[in-house]
């Protein structure tokens, strides 16, 4: 690596925080044995008000650990992750982990076909979810069908307090699944019965996968990026490192966005039990829920996306909560419009600053300083240890100049193995020790980085990836439907928005709330375009492929 004197973002690093750091990889499990040993009273996590000591949680997790290596968990074993956000999920991670298993996350709002794919793709042997219909139900067509030996059933009602949990299973009966008791289901519970001892394999945190984590890309085709022990375990510190003024054992994060994602893994998880904080686990977005928990349990840390934030900022009767206990938040997953900061900073008095990252980084490669110089509109300044380039798009191979705009690429122990299964894949985005993100950005002469668009057509609604591709895919399927273009457009709030624009075949109609019901049932809900335009031809060049730029372009004009 080059001296750190020629990198322009060293001279405007915050206090304290050292661009040159050196960092080793470790076993990512042990972020959670030592919590366990500095901080073994503190409270790490609080689900409904049940809370789980840091102590109490590494023995549940070391007894699932042991249960996991008596069903044939061992090192290598992929082990899918399929349930929102509950206790569950964070003791089932760690406890795989700890055996050696690589971790493959599964979106619960995923559809029949995502599922599958993923499944084939990894090759997953063992699936953990909760007790829940709209989870396990979708796992059903897979019995006996897949790769699938093992199922884990987790008893979603039980880590609530008593009470919770009565009143959730007296209303959601018909949403509760009762797992067979047959030899391809096993219970959480009975991983728990066993003593809280075991003994990890021996893992090369360099080379070992903890995740295989699915990104679709460039093509739109979701592949999974390969996150050894090293490359999270390290993000994590980065992250802790770039956060001053934090005081660990002693800060409250909110986890409203889901573990099953990157940026939640990494920042909402990985980086709040490395610093033994209380994690208030949110299963889903409640606003009500989310503002009285703020009101009530005072967190400190807020990491979303800026649809979050902008939600809360419009939240009627706000005036009835207490907000001044949020002290700092990093938006990730896309865009954090200029407005929605600095509301959400007035109202709490926190800091909001928007950072960047990709699967592929694990994710966070970049971020404004939570205390010194933040630029609207800047994505921030590289994380330590972290080398940011901008290359010429065309050669990609040139470094630009200072303001000139090319792509965004990336080099630091955060950057993964390679996509599984795709060599070409691989070898197209890591050229030369430089990841290539696909995106398109400057940096100024300060070291702050900028990005500007995408060369990729990825639209990014709510921190989720959307891939045009897919839902054109889709669309076509509808018998109404003769052309099609997704294109995401610029939203204040959203950051995108996704927009569909239409030719019906002759004689046809379309009525637009029962084509959103269609699609529904057939892709994820986030993915359903939130616009339809009807036109009678689509915008084309002289070989008849379509021109999404000029749809694009015409959008930009009527917001002009």
């Amino acid at each position: 690596m080059s001296h750190l004197n020629q990198y322009p973002w060293d001279a405007h690093y915050p206090d304290g925080v050292h661009w040159h750091e050196t960092f080793h990889g470790r076993p990512l499990y042990t972020l959670l044995d030592e919590a366990a040993v500095q901080w073994p009273q503190r409270v790490a996590l609080d689900f409904f008000g049940k809370t789980y000591s840091y102590e109490r949680l590494k023995e549940m997790v070391d007894s699932i650990a042991h249960g996991m290596q008596k069903i044939g968990i061992k090192r290598g074993t992929r082990v899918g992750l399929f349930m929102p956000n509950c206790p569950q999920y964070v003791m089932c991670y760690y406890a795989a982990l700890k055996c050696g298993a690589t971790i493959v996350n599964f979106n619960p709002l995923y559809s029949h076909h995502e599922i599958e794919h993923q499944l084939q793709d990894a090759k997953v042997e063992v699936m953990v979810t909760v007790n829940l219909k709209m989870t396990y139900g979708k796992l059903t067509p897979f019995i006996g069908n897949s790769s699938i030996r093992k199922i884990i059933i987790c008893n979603f009602a039980e880590a609530m307090p008593v009470t919770k949990h009565a009143l959730f299973v007296a209303a959601k009966q018909k949403d509760i699944f009762n797992a067979p008791k047959d030899s391809y289901h096993v219970t959480l519970n009975d991983l728990l019965a066993n003593p809280a001892e075991m003994t990890p394999p021996n893992i090369l945190p360099d080379s070992h996968p903890a995740v295989l984590q699915y990104t679709g890309g460039t093509t739109g085709v979701p592949k999974a990026a390969v996150l050894t022990h090293s490359n999270l375990y390290i993000n994590t510190l980065q992250c802790s490192q770039w956060m001053v003024g934090l005081e660990p054992g002693n800060e409250v994060m909110m986890a409203i966005i889901p573990f099953f994602h990157v940026f939640a893994m990494t920042v909402a998880l990985n980086l709040a039990i490395a610093n033994g904080h209380t994690i208030l686990i949110h299963p889903k977005f409640d606003l009500k829920h989310v503002l009285s928990d703020i009101h009530h349990k005072k967190p400190t840390l807020l990491p979303g996306v800026s649809t979050l934030y902008a939600t809360i900022n419009n939240a009627r009767n706000l005036d009835r909560y207490d907000l001044s206990s949020i002290k700092m938040c990093i938006s990730g997953g896309g865009p954090l419009p200029n407005d929605v900061k600095e509301k959400f900073e007035s109202l709490t008095g926190c800091v909001l600053v928007e950072g960047y990252g990709l699967t592929e980084t694990s994710p966070v490669t970049c971020c404004n300083p939570l205390h010194g110089l933040r630029k609207l509109g800047s994505i921030g300044l590289p994380l330590p240890g972290t080398i940011m380039e901008i290359i010429d798009k065309d050669d990609r191979l040139t470094p630009c100049p200072v303001g000139e705009v090319g792509e965004v690429c990336i080099s630091g122990p955060q950057v993964m193995q390679g996509y599984l299964n795709q060599s070409t894949e691989t070898d197209n985005v890591l050229r030369n020790g430089r990841l290539h993100t696909g995106d398109l950005g400057y940096m100024d002469a300060d070291g702050y980085f900028y990005i500007v668009g995408r060369l990729k057509e990825m639209i990014i609604v709510g921190g989720y990836n959307v891939y045009p591709r897919n839902v054109e895919e889709v669309l076509y399927t509808h018998p109404a439907v003769a052309e099609c273009a997704v294109v995401g457009l610029d939203h204040p709030s959203r950051g995108q928005m996704i927009k569909a624009y239409l030719v019906l075949k002759p004689g046809q109609t379309l009525d637009e709330v029962a084509l959103k019901a269609y699609l529904k049932g057939e892709m994820s809900a986030y993915a359903v375009p939130h616009a339809f335009e009807i036109r009678d031809e689509l915008p084309k060049n002289n070989i008849g492929k379509i021109l999404k730029r000029v749809l694009i372009e015409e959008e930009k004009a009527k917001t002009a």
